[in-house]
């Protein structure tokens, strides 16, 4: 099978390193990025955890691929990542879920929503809504690329993107007839596209940004960083406010499998197994 890939350079996209080479913290977090820039608003969590007495360490991935191919092979310790990739690895017994934040609106899950010009048909969740169609959507997001073939198969062709906003900008420029991405950014990002709108959406939510770890990583180390986490929302020295602003959060949460129900379905009907390795 032929696949499309849709690629774009970015300055500071590719991997960014938020600590000094070598990553020689005790803890190493490694960061998926949604859009373009998002690691960078972890960084107030390194003074937060050195307040803490706990060394750490983050690393920003360019994209999903390349985050989940890296954190299966024991590149980090945990890593805040999208829910399709966390129940991927769930899926293959590769970590399990710690905690997740809750954003400043009060959420802390998302779904998918189609996105396309303006006047086009709506989706009422029949697949035949995709014939003809070029999609372009974020690979391995359960609010890109499972969603897409949890309802077409693997076998259909997708133009892939590097994030959810870069699939925005390829369906704006007409290289695609419809987009699948996060509705989270489609709120952030609808002002810059009038011509687009939302024509369908998942009908199930999704954990946002989950915190998973590594089965390998030591215990004792996952749960002074969970405590740590767990204490921000009640914490207001000026490095949890630092950690609340730049992310824009209130809290963190504990988070299980059964929050991952619906995405655990989900990828598991795009065809996800134990042998999956992050590609169709």
């Amino acid at each position: 099978m032929k696949v499309k890939y849709f690629t774009l350079l970015l300055a500071g996209l590719f991997v960014i390193a938020l600590t000094s080479p070598g990553m020689t913290g005790e803890f190493k977090i490694g960061i998926m990025q949604a859009k373009a820039g998002d690691a960078k608003k972890y960084k107030p969590l390194l003074d937060y955890f050195k307040a803490k007495g706990i060394d750490v360490a983050l690393k920003g991935y360019s994209n999903y691929p390349d985050a989940a191919i890296k954190f299966e092979k024991g590149d980090v310790d945990g890593m805040f990542a999208g829910s399709g990739v966390a129940a991927s690895m769930m899926i293959k017994e590769v970590a399990y879920p710690l905690i997740r934040p809750v954003h400043q609106g009060g959420w802390s899950t998302y779904w998918a929503v189609i996105i396309a010009p303006k006047g086009s048909q709506e989706f009422t969740g029949d697949k035949d809504f995709f014939d003809g169609k070029t999609i372009t959507c974020s690979s391995l997001a359960s609010s890109g690329e499972f969603f897409a073939r949890s309802i077409l198969g693997a076998k259909r062709d997708l133009l892939k993107a590097g994030s959810h906003g870069i699939a925005l900008s390829v369906l704006e420029r007409g290289t695609a007839d419809v987009a699948i991405v996060k509705n989270r950014v489609w709120d952030a990002e609808r002002a810059k596209y009038p011509d687009l709108e939302e024509v369908g959406k998942d009908t199930g939510e999704n954990p946002d940004n989950t915190l998973i770890i590594s089965y390998k990583t030591d215990k004792d180390a996952v749960e002074k960083v969970k405590t740590a986490l767990l204490e921000l929302g009640k914490n207001d020295s000026p490095e949890a406010e630092a950690v609340k602003k730049a992310m824009q959060i209130t809290s963190f949460i504990p988070t299980t499998e059964t929050d991952f129900s619906h995405t655990l379905a989900l990828v598991k009907k795009a065809g996800v197994t134990k042998d999956f390795n992050f590609t169709y």
